[in-house]
């Protein structure tokens, strides 16, 4: 595959791996929007990233940015900055990378599955869903314009375990926030302070448009378990995602709306849609096929 010429898509900042991945002095070779790059850790806390040719020379160097536990780059010029997220400054927290996981699929299907409530108690069963509570209460979308960012608020969902800090069945409050169409986050109240909530981040690296590497890092208020045990958990919640959406056809994203019908759960997944067809974005988009 060739690199992508989608100017959008070209124009974010995407994540290419996390901090303390390559040791200092050593080099990991990826992939973005199908141009190959190499990522060089050339200090203990500094990298370069550059294309790779086919022969397999370094050519263009790339920007670079490091935050949250991941480093980003861009093929373009980025029209808007990483996002402001304040809880992983805050120094009570355990700030977790957890890796990254491989999917198949288009980097939209890993946003909406994030954004996706409905599918708790079919595929979480006993942490994030329950059998017998499967409704998804009424919420709001909004397109906030000063951030150019999709928000769906006053979220509720019954979890039986909503995180590895929780003991017992809640209702857990989310508010959810998509940030780039590569990047996604929500909001999560689980602890006994109702101003504080864990800010768990998933960040996308298109390898393809239909290949797909997913870093998620988390700022948690947890003063009872490790890091290993928090990453654990997240872990095995987006391997049960993993197999699901590696089964949606296409894998590519319809952004026709009589392709796929919604339903009144699916509201932010619909605003996701729109945003994206209002930005004119190309690159992993299902295109219908003339008969």
């Amino acid at each position: 595959m060739t690199a992508t010429t989608d100017p959008v898509a070209r124009n974010e900042w995407i994540a290419c791996g996390w901090l303390g991945q390559i040791q200092p002095g050593a080099s990991h070779d990826t992939m973005i929007l199908g141009q190959p790059i190499r990522v060089t850790r050339t200090g203990q806390d500094s990298y370069r990233v550059t294309e790779i040719g086919e022969d397999g020379s370094e050519g263009r160097e790339l920007p670079v940015q490091t935050r949250f536990t991941c480093i980003f780059t861009t093929l373009g010029e980025p029209t808007r900055p990483l996002p402001e997220i304040t809880e992983f400054d805050e120094s009570d927290r355990i700030v977790v990378g957890c890796g990254n996981v491989g999917v198949n699929t288009s980097p939209y299907r890993l946003v909406e599955n994030f954004l996706d409530m409905a599918h708790f108690s079919f595929i979480h069963v006993d942490t994030l869903g329950a059998t017998d509570k499967t409704e998804v209460l009424a919420y709001r979308t909004e397109h906030r314009k000063d951030v150019d960012e999709i928000w769906a608020v006053d979220c509720t969902f019954f979890q039986p375990a909503a995180s590895k800090a929780v003991k017992g069945g809640q209702m857990t409050r989310y508010l959810y926030r998509v940030m780039s169409p590569f990047s996604v986050m929500l909001y999560k109240n689980i602890s006994e302070d109702s101003d504080r909530n864990d800010a768990i981040c998933v960040f996308i690296q298109p390898l393809t448009e239909t290949r797909c590497l997913a870093y998620m890092p988390m700022a948690i208020v947890d003063n009872e378990n490790t890091a290993a045990d928090i990453a654990d958990f997240q872990q095995s919640i987006f391997l049960q995602d993993r197999v699901i959406l590696e089964n949606q056809r296409p894998a590519l994203l319809p952004l026709d709306p009589t392709y796929e019908l919604p339903t009144r759960a699916d509201a932010s997944s619909i605003a996701f849609r729109r945003w994206l067809k209002a930005m004119d974005i190309r690159f992993g988009i299902y295109e219908k096929q003339a008969a």
